[in-house]
C-alpha cells in the first residue's frame, strides 16, 4: 500500500510538472519579432536611417540595396529562430577591409534598434534579437 501512495504521488507530480512546463513555454524570438513581415518592415525602416548617414551610408555605395535588405531579413530571421537559413557570406568577408570601426559600427546597431522601436517590435524581442547580433562584432570587426 505504501508503494502505491509513492507512486501515485511521483505520477501527479510529473504529471503537474509536465502541464507547467506546457504553459512557461514562450513563442520563438521570430514570432516574438513579429514574423518575416516585421523583419522586413524594420530592415527597410533601418535602410532609410543609414540612407540618411553620410558617414554610414559610404559603405553600401557598390551595393545592390535590394540583395543586402533580403539578405539581412534572411540573417536576422535564422538568428531569431524563424523559418529561414543564412547562406550568405561569413561577416568577417563580408566587411574585409571596409574600413569600419567602432562608431560606424554602433551607429549602424543604433539604426537597427531604433527601427525595431518604430516598427513595435516588443523591448525584451529587441534586447534579444541584439543580444543574439553582439557575438558578430568580432567577426565584422576582425579584419578592418
Amino acid at each position: 500500500m505504501r508503494f502505491h501512495h509513492y507512486a501515485t504521488t511521483l505520477l501527479m507530480a510529473l504529471w503537474l510538472t509536465g502541464c507547467a512546463a506546457q504553459h512557461t513555454t514562450q513563442p520563438s524570438l521570430h514570432t516574438r519579432l513579429g514574423g518575416m513581415q516585421a523583419i522586413d518592415r524594420v530592415v527597410e525602416n533601418m535602410l532609410y536611417r543609414v540612407a540618411d548617414d553620410p558617414e554610414v551610408v559610404v559603405f553600401f555605395a557598390n551595393t545592390n540595396i535590394d540583395h543586402f535588405a533580403e539578405a539581412f531579413a534572411t540573417q536576422l530571421c535564422d538568428i531569431s529562430d524563424g523559418p529561414c537559413q543564412y547562406e550568405g557570406p561569413p561577416m568577417d568577408r563580408a566587411h574585409q577591409h571596409m574600413g569600419i570601426n567602432d562608431a560606424h559600427f554602433n551607429r549602424v546597431v543604433e539604426y537597427l534598434a531604433d527601427a525595431m522601436a518604430e516598427e513595435g517590435v516588443p523591448l525584451a524581442a529587441q534586447n534579444e534579437l541584439l543580444g543574439r547580433l553582439a557575438p558578430l562584432y568580432a567577426d565584422v570587426m576582425r579584419r578592418q
